[in-house]
């Protein structure tokens, strides 16, 4: 990348954090409720999701969880409509922090990261869009932080939006699900919590199952291990 393109990135980085703020304090000014909030982007029409996808994607810069944005985009705009906005903030705010690691702020990144991540994020350019697909379904590190890191790798830019478009689909939508199951019990309809429910169960399964399978592959070895008992 250029010096002018490290620029022209630089200033659009810039300019989107400020129209995200004006956009939240117009959003937010003088609101007390959800219904209130909903109808004010009900007026925007058809630049609400546009506006929501932008904000989602400055938000991922900040550090801010992406879960928490699946869950107010499936609030305000439902499942359906709400997973494919999700997904195209969550995606937009992947490629910026990927590279602003990678162009802007690299070496900040590195500090941050530590020697031993450093080391990890080497390891895995090999996998290139398969290391990216594994940490998008198995969130063994937060959303943020790996968008940055895997910005200090060679993975190619485009595989890299690719695979998180497609492998972070699901718990986008298991997310989105959650946010709307809780605004329609918010308005009194029980009936897609059920639904929410098992979309939580599916994110527990995908967080914990990791950490079991590696307990017990360190169980199996240590018994593996274990010198065989004295005979009698």
């Amino acid at each position: 990348m250029t010096t002018n393109q490290r620029r022209l990135l630089l200033v659009s980085v810039i300019l989107l954090i400020v129209a995200a703020g004006v956009f939240l304090y117009w959003l937010f000014d003088g609101v007390a409720s959800i219904d209130a909030i909903q109808a004010r982007v009900a007026a925007l029409g058809d630049w609400a999701p546009v506006g929501f996808i932008l904000l989602y994607g400055i938000a991922t810069i900040a550090g801010v969880p992406g879960g928490i944005f699946d869950v107010a985009g499936g609030a305000l705009f439902g499942p359906i409509s709400g997973s494919l906005i999700n997904l195209a903030g969550g995606t937009l705010g992947a490629a910026l922090a990927f590279l602003v690691a990678r162009y802007l702020a690299a070496d900040w990144v590195r500090q941050r990261a530590g020697p031993r991540v450093q080391k990890v994020m080497r390891n895995v350019e090999q996998d290139g869009w398969q290391f990216v697909a594994f940490v998008r379904l198995v969130p063994v590190l937060p959303y943020t932080i790996v968008n940055y890191l895997l910005g200090l790798t060679r993975i190619p830019f485009w595989h890299y939006v690719v695979a998180t478009l497609v492998f972070m689909a699901p718990s986008t939508v298991a997310y989105t699900w959650i946010g709307h199951a809780g605004r329609q019990a918010l308005s009194g309809d029980t009936n897609n919590v059920r639904y929410a429910m098992a979309m939580l169960a599916v994110i527990a399964l995908v967080i914990f199952a990791p950490q079991f399978y590696k307990r017990w592959r360190k169980n199996d070895a240590m018994r593996d291990e274990d010198p065989p008992a004295a005979a009698r």
